[in-house]
C-alpha cells in the first residue's frame, strides 16, 4: 500500500468494485486504498450482483471491514434527490457520500456520474484508473490482459481510442 493512503477517504459506486471482482482483481482496490466507503444503494447493487465468485469476494471485503457501508446523512439527502434526476441511485448516493464525507476520491465508471462528480469538485477514478495505477506500481504485469478480461468477463465497454491512450500510458502495445 502506498504511503499515506491509510487516511485517504475513498467512496465508490458499484461498477468499479463489481468489475474488478468479476476479473478477480478486487485485491487491487485493497492494495491502493486502506478502506472504501459505499452507500446503502451501492451495497444493494453489489448484493444483487450475479457473479458468484465476485459476490463472495465483495462479501468478504465487507465482512473484513475494508469496504464499509455507510448511510448517506440526512443532511445530504437533498443532494441525492437532486442527483437522482440524472444518475442511478448508487451513483447519486456515492457522490453525495463523497461530498458529505469530504472524500479525497470517488470511484465511478459511468460518464454521466464522472461528469457530475467532477463538476462538484470531486477527484474521480474508475476501474481503468485503478488498473493503470496497479500497472505503474508493479502490481499488475499486463494492463492489456486485464482490459481484455474486463471485456470478456465483465462485459465492460472501452472505446478503442481510450484503450490506446491507456496502453500508451502503461508503455504497452495492444499485443501485450
Amino acid at each position: 500500500r502506498a504511503k499515506g493512503l491509510d487516511k485517504v477517504i475513498v467512496t465508490s459506486d458499484a461498477s468499479p468494485i463489481a468489475n474488478l471482482a468479476a476479473i478477480g482483481r478486487l485485491d487491487l482496490l485493497r492494495q491502493q486504498f486502506a478502506s472504501l466507503l459505499i452507500p446503502e444503494a451501492v451495497a444493494a447493487e453489489l448484493r444483487a450482483f450475479s457473479n458468484a465468485v465476485a459476490s463472495d469476494a465483495i462479501r468478504t471485503g465487507i465482512a473484513d471491514g475494508w469496504i464499509t457501508v455507510q448511510a448517506v446523512a440526512a443532511t445530504a439527502r437533498p443532494l441525492v434527490d437532486l442527483l437522482s434526476r440524472e444518475l442511478d441511485p448508487g451513483e447519486a448516493e456515492a457522490i453525495a457520500l463523497a461530498t458529505d464525507s469530504h472524500a479525497d476520491l470517488v470511484l465511478i465508471d459511468e460518464a454521466d456520474g464522472r461528469d457530475v462528480a467532477t463538476r462538484l469538485g470531486l477527484a474521480v477514478r474508475g476501474v481503468l484508473g485503478v488498473l493503470l495505477t496497479a500497472k505503474r506500481d508493479g502490481s499488475l504485469p499486463s494492463l492489456a490482459r486485464e482490459i481484455s478480461r474486463l471485456r470478456s468477463d465483465a462485459h465492460f465497454f472501452i472505446a478503442a481510442p481510450l484503450e490506446a491512450r491507456l496502453l500508451a500510458a502503461a508503455r504497452e502495445s495492444t499485443a501485450t
